[in-house]
């Protein structure tokens, strides 16, 4: 979007973890990283060059975090990057974060935005670390139950050739959710309006089904189809993720978070981990509802992340043990454990 670029290319690229004979982070240079790491700091250094040569920036660096120290520096010596700032005009302030400062930000559950939901519940497209499958079986006549139907090929969110599409792509980005609901219903039947097609504008609060209701009326008309397509595919990606069972989990998420909040402010952390315990159950136990071992191991980053500095001690030691046993359990008794958990075994 104009506000946001990704590097998928470097969406691997993390800080080391602080462990036992590890360098520490005050000793941090280029020289003590692992070769990979080492690599991949200079291909960010060579595509941020890239990214600030075509913006014409002259950059001034500042840091947070070990690691951004290194790509700070990194950039600061690197030749090209030295020239270009020579004869740039424009310029910028650049501020490097160290991802793992902010674990809590990426696996919390507090953003009431829509596109932020689209990325974490539909797949991934296949090949792409950023976009998304789109089922768009509904537009055809095909009567599939079948979720991982492939015979149809998948839509994604990159429209860079439909305008309506970019803009409501924009809405989903900056608006509250609400709002952007809104916002693909305006498009659709804006849409429809100029293809003629028999729509009923319906007020109050917008559902999946009614967009799905007004989504059918491109369905037969191929004219149409092509002319809105990426406007299709946007809404369709909004449907599917209000409908997605991980959607309703969100707002459980979001409860359970604050509570925690609440009760780390309250207590020390082996009462936390001890309310945590009879939660984790393994695949025979639960319903619907209940959390999965990913959604664990996303609430253990968050509580970990939040607690700030933890007192250690037996009665830690003893909780802890007893969620990684339950853990361990819950995990052994997937009987089709997910990509992240087999990474993780």
């Amino acid at each position: 979007s104009a506000e946001l670029c990704l590097l998928p290319a470097l969406a691997a690229l993390l800080p080391p973890l602080p462990g036992p004979g590890g360098p520490r982070p005050a000793e941090l240079g280029l020289g003590a990283l692992p070769t990979d790491l080492r690599a991949a700091v200079r291909a960010l250094v060579g595509d941020l060059d890239s990214l600030f040569s075509a913006l014409g920036l002259r950059e001034e660096s500042f840091a947070v975090g070990a690691l951004s120290r290194v790509v700070a520096a990194e950039l600061a010596s690197y030749a090209p990057a030295r020239n270009r700032r020579r004869t740039a005009t424009n310029k910028a302030s650049v501020i490097f974060v160290d991802r793992t400062l902010d674990l809590a930000g990426a696996v919390g559950h507090h953003g009431d935005n829509l596109a932020e939901k689209i990325l974490s519940v539909l797949p991934k497209l296949p090949g792409h670390k950023i976009d998304v499958m789109v089922n768009m079986v509904e537009l055809t006549a095909l009567k599939t139950t079948d979720e991982t139907c492939n015979i149809i090929a998948p839509g994604c969110l990159a429209q860079p050739n439909d305008p309506a599409a970019k803009a409501l792509w924009e809405s989903f980005m900056n608006l509250k959710q609400k709002e952007a609901v809104m916002e693909a219903r305006r498009h659709l039947v804006e849409a429809a309006s100029r293809e003629n097609l028999p729509i009923k504008m319906s007020m109050g609060e917008v559902t999946p089904e009614q967009l799905s209701s007004y989504i059918q009326l491109f369905r037969n008309n191929l004219r149409a189809l092509e002319n809105h397509c990426g406007l299709l595919q946007l809404v369709l990606a909004t449907v599917q993720t209000l409908k997605h069972p991980q959607t309703s989990k969100w707002d459980n998420f979001l409860a359970f978070e604050r509570l925690l909040l609440q009760t780390i402010g309250e207590s020390e952390m082996p009462s936390v981990l001890n309310q945590l315990l009879p939660m984790i159950k393994s695949y025979s136990e639960r319903t619907k509802d209940d959390y999965a071992c990913e959604d664990f191991l996303v609430l253990l980053i968050y509580i970990y992340s939040v607690v700030g500095e933890i007192k250690c001690g037996k009665e830690l030691d003893t909780a802890e043990e007893e969620v990684k046993k339950a853990l361990v359990k819950a995990i052994c008794d997937e009987p089709e454990p997910s990509p992240l958990l087999q990474k993780i075994t």
